[in-house]
């Protein structure tokens, strides 16, 4: 097997720099992101007693197939394990219902469903109207994470970090072992399309107070502290938090024309109507990726990001995926012109298109085993970067920002 690690990476190394696909850095440095995950993926899925003649097809493959052709393989692979371990948890946490015939997951889900999984909750709304939670299994966070472990061979602890620098914080680590292209860890939080930004808590300067953010490729924004740590039950999580981001101070200094920015441009505050609400597991062992650290110098990744547009018609799989979409989960078609996002005509969902959620995974980029996790931050090379940031590879950074 790991000689067939070694023909991958070889070949990771060697596309990375084919530039084919590419029509800017920017978008050179999305294509060898794809095509890097496609191979991880692809090994993973291929299995511990894969041949080489298998390795060898999916490396032919990804040096011919399309950029496009070879996000959809990456969908599917990740699809298939989050799918399982979905399975896994389900087995855990509800198997009273396992062991019933005449109730399946899928049952119990879309009954929650009728009785007002997708309805606007809030404070007006009558509890007539609000989700039915189903009944789960009375295990703490802690022990669903280790019983997860005793079936995937992994799960994941947050505690202090093994970065010898003040700021360093607490950190992601990594309990078990996990093969290379492995789905180790989940971005949960609140997802913000380009139509929303101004909802984002703290706007214009969002990241003045909040480490917990991160933005895809297509410009989507997910705030995972909302999330935070979780919960101890299953419940229903409509993406508020007990957090005031302007109290909270910044850790630069801001300048007079800062404060005139803030005070010009206050961020919008979502009306009741708006406050959709979902239940999710939040004691999901994976929905931990806003606490993975930029390795330290010296040191290098060992996952990396990988987008994954989650599909709305898997309702058994629903309750695990830790995101909620602000606005609803009605897509809005949006063009950039420079700096700014504006909607654009035909909004809304097209013909033969599904609803999605637009989150992020983390995926093993070699095996893992009883460590931390250390994630690129890719941060721009155009703006202050904290004195802790080390650099895993500058051209890469220009070209995430160019």
């Amino acid at each position: 097997m790991a000689f067939l690690f070694n023909k991958f990476q070889e070949a990771i190394r060697t596309l990375a720099k084919n530039p084919k696909f590419a029509r800017d850095p920017r978008h050179l440095q999305f294509d060898a992101d794809v095509n890097r995950l496609f191979l991880y993926t692809s090994y993973y899925r291929l299995g511990e007693h894969s041949e080489e003649k298998d390795a060898e097809e999916i490396i032919d493959m990804a040096s011919k197939a399309s950029v496009v052709d070879q996000q959809k393989q990456v969908q599917g692979n990740v699809h298939y394990q989050l799918k399982h371990m979905c399975q896994a948890m389900d087995s855990i946490l509800r198997p009273d219902i396992k062991n019933d015939p005449s109730q399946s997951p899928s049952d119990t889900h879309n009954k929650s469903r009728r009785s007002g999984l997708s309805f606007a909750v809030g404070t007006g709304v009558s509890s007539a109207n609000k989700p039915v939670v189903p009944a789960t299994r009375p295990l703490t966070q802690a022990e669903l994470s280790n019983k997860f472990r005793d079936q995937f061979g992994y799960t994941l602890d947050i505690r202090p970090s093994g970065i010898p620098h003040k700021d360093a914080g607490q950190g992601l680590f990594l309990s078990g072992e996990a093969r290379v292209g492995a789905v180790v860890a989940i971005y949960p939080g609140v997802i913000y399309s380009p139509a929303y930004y101004r909802y984002i808590p703290g706007y214009p300067r969002i990241d003045a107070c909040n480490s917990y953010l991160i933005t895809r490729y297509d410009g989507t924004v997910i705030n995972a502290k909302p999330w935070h740590l979780g919960g101890e039950t299953m419940e229903l999580w409509d993406g508020s938090h007990l957090v005031d981001y302007n109290s909270t101070p910044s850790t630069s200094p801001e300048s007079n024309s800062d404060r005139a920015w803030r005070m010009l441009n206050k961020p919008l505050v979502k009306s009741r109507n708006e406050n959709f609400g979902e239940v999710l597991e939040r004691r999901n062992p994976l929905a931990f990726g806003h606490f993975a650290n930029h390795p330290p110098g010296g040191s290098t990744p060992n996952v990396m990001i990988c987008p994954y547009d989650f599909p709305l018609t898997e309702k058994d799989m629903r309750l695990y995926i830790p995101n909620i979409t602000f606005g609803g989960e009605e897509p809005v078609t949006m063009k950039r012109f420079g700096s700014f996002w504006f909607k654009s005509r035909g909004s809304g969902q097209q013909t033969g298109e599904s609803s999605v959620l637009k989150t992020l995974v983390l995926v093993s980029t070699r095996s893992i085993r009883d460590e931390e996790i250390f994630l690129n931050y890719r941060y721009s090379s155009s703006k202050a970067r904290p004195e802790w940031y080390t650099p895993v590879d500058e051209e890469e950074d220009k070209r995430r920002w160019s």
